[in-house]
């Protein structure tokens, strides 16, 4: 339906181990940078987010280097390339997320399989320079200090009193747990800038033609990366305020199994818009009344559950709906990744205004 961001819409990227590393060329020396590392696992396998800071000048190009020290293999990675050779593990900007800011962050994320000890890297390198945490010699912090759920918001505060801004196409921040998009990806899209004081907080100006075709996703993802069974709640809440001309939809985008589900959620639309697939069924779960359709993009099945009235805020019990799903027999026991809100922007031509006044994902 459209391209994957990192953010589970972030296309998931080819593997190669046990060979050479081939590196993307380095466009600027980072003079500090910061690593966040975190694993969910289990017996034999894992999953690994690694939130990277860039402390220095802005970079073009980045590329992050590691070893394991208890033989772990990356299976299959997101938001970055991966290569692998023996222990040394290198991951590689996309071309979609090579720019990083002062003080901003990327998240790519990785599989993996282990046996007897699953220890966590302690020495990582961006673009050849070591990830101390500081950019004053002799003064570091430990690299697995700064989990991704702690992000720091940028120290210098652009124009306007908001925390981030950005109008780069895969602009990205993370903060609280979230990483928030710009995401800008659609043939003939216009201009967009996004904002945020927080995960919570946030907007975009959108100017983008009267013309077919999503051109935007920008949205706020909080990573699950946890089994359907193994999910006691998952339960979602927003507000939004959204303009009453333009094309698009107020939607969540849920992703499992790795992108080969995904999970829309409308929770309002306005114009020429509308979902993939075929109609199945109308249904009440988790708190609303929606049409489902069901469909496929070429890359993945999409499910899209659209709301028959439209509500800018309310609360959302996802894991019924993803159990609801289940009981169809259209997917089973899957792995729920990431859980984004945000806008699917058809058109929105003058420059239109998208708010989230709040959102917040929990589950346990």
């Amino acid at each position: 339906m459209r391209p994957r961001t990192g953010m589970g819409l972030a296309a998931v990227l080819t593997l190669a181990t046990g060979v050479a590393v081939v590196v993307a060329a380095q466009a600027s020396a980072a003079t500090g940078c910061r690593v966040g590392y975190t694993t969910n696992q289990w017996p034999g396998g894992f999953t690994a987010n690694v939130a990277i800071t860039n402390l220095g000048d802005p970079l073009t190009s980045w590329r992050l280097e590691w070893s394991f020290a208890n033989g772990q293999t990356v299976t299959q990675g997101w938001n970055g390339v991966f290569t692998q050779s023996g222990s040394r593990v290198t991951v590689a900007n996309t071309s979609y997320n090579g720019g990083l800011g002062t003080n901003a962050t990327v998240t790519p994320g990785f599989n993996g399989t282990w046996n007897g000890t699953n220890s966590t890297p302690t020495a990582f390198t961006l673009n050849g320079v070591a990830c101390t945490g500081s950019t004053t010699p002799g003064n570091p912090t430990p690299t697995t200090a700064a989990p991704p759920t702690t992000a720091a918001p940028p120290t210098t505060r652009p124009p306007g009193g908001v925390a981030w801004t950005s109008s780069d196409q895969w602009g990205t921040w993370t903060n609280g747990g979230y990483t928030l998009y710009n995401n800008i990806w659609g043939s003939g899209a216009g201009t967009q800038t996004i904002w945020a004081n927080s995960y919570s907080n946030w907007g975009v100006t959108a100017n983008h033609p009267n013309t077919g075709g999503v051109k935007s996703y920008p949205n706020a993802t909080r990573n699950v990366n946890r089994n359907l069974s193994a999910l006691r709640t998952l339960t979602s809440s927003f507000n939004v305020t959204v303009p009453s001309s333009g094309a698009y939809a107020t939607t969540y985008d849920i992703w499992a199994n790795n992108h080969a589900y995904e999970i829309m959620l409308w929770m309002n639309k306005t114009g020429p818009v509308g979902p993939l697939g075929s109609l199945q069924t109308t249904a009440s779960v988790g708190g609303h009344t929606w049409q489902i359709y069901r469909g496929s993009n070429g890359a993945n099945e999409v499910f899209s559950f659209i709301r028959t009235s439209n509500t800018n805020s309310g609360s959302i019990d996802i894991l019924a709906v993803m159990n609801w799903i289940r009981t169809q027999g259209w997917y089973g026991d899957v792995l729920i990744g990431d859980v984004q809100l945000g806008y699917e922007i058809t058109s929105s031509a003058g420059g239109l205004n998208f708010t989230t006044n709040s959102y917040s994902v929990a589950f346990s």
